[in-house]
């Protein structure tokens, strides 16, 4: 084999391992991105989650007890219902926001497919 053949194919694999470190260091990077969206995201929802239950509650009780010893049974339904109404409003508040997001790793799925179509003939 000749030297300048052995000198090109060893540029291509060079190339291609260059490449591939690229891809994969976009890929790291947007891991640690969707990562530190979720653990924020886990972390932000659940202190919201404690801190309006508590919240609610302590307004229910409040309502509740604020009613006459008559209305107190009704009280207590309405705040249960006022309840169950505001969970099925966030619950599809939530299940829209998932289906909007973006998929994970659009980029380096992106620069994988735009790789496959360049070396493709």
């Amino acid at each position: 084999m000749s030297t300048g053949l052995l000198e090109s194919a060893q540029n291509v694999l060079a190339g291609i391992l260059d490449l591939g470190r690229t891809r994969f260091e976009l890929f790291g990077t947007e891991m640690r991105e969707e990562l530190a969206h979720l653990a924020t995201t886990v972390l932000g929802g659940l202190a919201v989650l404690m801190l309006a239950a508590l919240g609610l509650a302590f307004a229910g009780f409040a309502f509740v007890f604020a009613m006459g010893e008559e209305n107190r049974l009704w009280a207590s339904i309405g705040v249960a219902a006022a309840f169950f109404l505001v969970a099925g409003v966030l619950a599809w508040w939530l299940r829209r926001a998932v289906e909007v997001k973006p998929r994970a790793f659009e980029a380096t799925i992106s620069e994988l497919q735009r790789d496959l179509d360049a070396i493709r003939p």
